[in-house]
């Protein structure tokens, strides 16, 4: 997240994506990483803007030697933030990373309904995406899989998982855990590459450096197949947009963010002229929509 200010960028893009909303009482799962600890923090800054009561939850697998370690860090997090903490010791018959992800999540739900909170949140963020997605791709996937992981989803009766930092890079989520001068665990076993996630990380962290903004391309790729699977309204503005400039042949060369700016303010009830590409601009009036080229 580069910028004048990078961390106040990225606060005000947690903000910006909405997967929280104002007033919410919310558990923020802490693993110890160094993505859950960013997230931690963030939401803390941004508690008084949001008006979200905010707790940290730990969840103990027990399933290494650190595991104890990791504990520790998270109080710590939940101590430098003035955050009430909780923690929930699993005691499981084996160690399969699907029935650890289940009984965590479960876990998670009961601290949530204990403590009130009506939404969990976790540290998934745009790197993690791009693993989803490929992961899925490998598998044979469609659309669905394709789609990744949705901001927020229902998780339990009365209880959402969100994921506020989705749209973040895992670097820039670091950077901000270090500049506050957090703690952050680091877990052993992402350096075992029979692990299929892992082999997929050290692939991507390869292909980085020859595609700028792959994870970001990988994220919206994401989004716009999410939002066509699940037919959202965003999805069919979407297409108006995307068929008026078909219509004047100017589609081509057209990025996604520009079409997004005009997504936003139609979805709004907003007006404006929106740059698309060279020569080309779109007017925004009362819900039309006027292509116009130069």
């Amino acid at each position: 997240m580069r910028g004048a200010k990078p961390m106040r960028s990225i606060e005000q893009a947690v903000k910006r994506e909405g997967a929280l909303r104002p007033g919410e009482h919310v558990l923020v799962a802490c693993s110890g990483g160094s993505d859950s600890v960013a997230l931690a923090a963030i939401l803390a800054t941004l508690s008084k803007s949001l008006r979200l009561r905010l707790t940290l939850a730990h969840v103990n697998h027990g399933a290494r030697t650190s595991a104890w370690q990791d504990e520790a860090v998270a109080m710590r997090v939940a101590a430098a933030l003035g955050l009430p903490f909780k923690v929930a010791a699993l005691q499981l018959s084996s160690h399969g990373e699907a029935e650890m992800r289940e009984a965590r999540y479960e876990a998670l739900v009961r601290l949530a309904r204990d403590s009130g909170c009506s939404v969990v949140t976790t540290g998934h963020n745009a790197s993690d995406q791009t693993e989803t997605v490929l992961l899925a791709l490998f598998r044979g996937t469609g659309a669905d899989g394709l789609a990744g992981m949705p901001p927020r989803r229902p998780l339990a009766e009365e209880v959402d998982l969100a994921r506020p930092v989705l749209r973040l890079e895992r670097e820039d989520l670091r950077s901000y855990a270090a500049h506050f001068g957090l703690p952050y665990a680091i877990d052993p076993t992402n350096a075992d590459r029979t692990l299929r996630r892992n082999a997929v990380r050290v692939a991507l962290a390869a292909l980085r450096p020859l595609f700028p903004g792959l994870d970001a391309a990988v994220a919206r790729a994401a989004e716009v197949v999410g939002a066509e699977f699940r037919a959202t309204p965003a999805a069919a503005v979407r297409r108006q947009v995307r068929e008026a400039l078909r219509e004047h042949e100017a589609l081509g060369g057209v990025d996604f963010e520009h079409i997004e700016a005009a997504v936003r303010a139609l979805q709004q009830g907003g007006s404006g002229r929106f740059f698309m590409a060279p020569g080309v601009e779109i007017e925004v009036a009362d819900g039309a929509i006027t292509v116009q080229r130069k």
